[in-house]
């Protein structure tokens, strides 16, 4: 019988890595001097997490899934996504700029025939003081008004920059140019994909001195450059409430508040459910299985997994994903 499911995370060397992960998370890194990203759950081939508990340690994550089908992921999800887990959860620390960036969505991907698209949001889980991040443009723009940013050196005057505090959430559509800026560390959940077209790296030079691999023809079509109403998720939170992050075809977050021993009910679902815990502490239970959750840790719920209950210690953060 299924069980929750904790994952041994895999870690990311990045250029703009830094050590928060290990300071903040209490994630140990120790071989990487600037670990960028932790791979808290994944599905993505050649870089998949193994369970760390129960009698399926040691099992890939797509292993289980072909063991198990919908017992692990819900009727529905499995007809969509049935060779691959369809979500990858991910810890970022950003100590520099990221670069500039795109991801494709599923019927560019599809055409190029490398798997999914790429949405994604972010929660922030620490910022430092004046932080920063770009989602999106900052005024209407076209395929040729972006070249001519591009090519003349202009790109920073066109795109949107957004301040980053604790606690805020970002929705990053496939198709929308972002980056992070330093001083953040957050949760990132998005469609299992590796795919992402690099526009603009701060004139950067990697460890060899040579500049990173631009993808300006590529990220092209993956533009979308219609504006946003707000670049920002705007939500309410509240002790023992359940507040709605994001609801898009791909995943729905929710963050919850737990300040007392909460039920959750998930017969209705039809699909997993992940906790990624981005403070606190908690126990939780599912019939006879009991595991602790803490800051820095993802826990995978089967879908098979209806009923849960969470005790605090004494209040806990937790972000909710499921597939609607």
């Amino acid at each position: 019988m299924l069980y929750p499911l904790k994952f041994k995370p895999v870690f990311k060397e990045k250029i703009w890595g830094g050590q928060k992960i290990r300071t903040s998370l209490g994630l140990d890194f120790s071989p990487l001097p600037n670990c960028g990203e932790v791979w808290a759950m994944s599905g993505v081939s050649g870089c998949q997490t193994v369970v760390a508990n129960g009698f399926l340690e040691g099992n890939e994550l797509n292993e289980i899934l072909e063991i198990y089908m919908d017992e692990l992921v819900g009727e529905k999800v499995y007809e969509r996504f049935p060779g691959e887990f369809p979500l990858l959860i991910k810890f970022i620390d950003a100590n520099d700029w990221l670069s500039i960036q795109v991801h494709p969505d599923d019927a560019l991907a599809a055409r190029r025939n490398i798997g999914s698209g790429k949405t994604e949001m972010w929660y922030i889980l620490d910022a430092e003081p004046g932080a920063e991040l770009i989602s999106g443009f900052s005024r209407k723009m076209n395929t040729a008004s972006y070249l001519e940013a591009l090519q003349e050196k202009r790109l920073k005057e066109v795109l949107n920059f957004e301040k980053a505090e604790k606690g805020d959430a970002f929705f990053i559509p496939a198709g929308r140019v972002h980056a992070l800026g330093p001083g953040l560390l957050l949760a990132e959940i998005q469609q299992t994909s590796d795919t992402t077209y690099r526009i603009y790296d701060w004139d950067r030079l990697d460890s060899a001195g040579n500049p990173r691999e631009l993808h300006t023809d590529l990220a092209l079509e993956a533009i979308d450059f219609t504006p946003a109403d707000s670049y920002r998720v705007n939500y309410r939170s509240s002790p023992d409430k359940t507040a709605t992050l994001v609801d898009c075809p791909f995943f729905t977050t929710s963050l919850l508040e737990v300040t007392r021993q909460t039920e959750k009910d998930y017969s209705s679902y039809d699909s997993f459910v992940i906790y990624i815990c981005v403070e606190g502490k908690a126990e939780i239970r599912a019939g006879e299985e009991c595991l602790t959750i803490t800051k820095g840790e993802v826990v995978l719920l089967p879908a098979t997994i209806t009923e849960v209950s969470l005790n605090p210690d004494p209040d806990i953060k937790i972000l909710e994903v499921y597939i609607p």
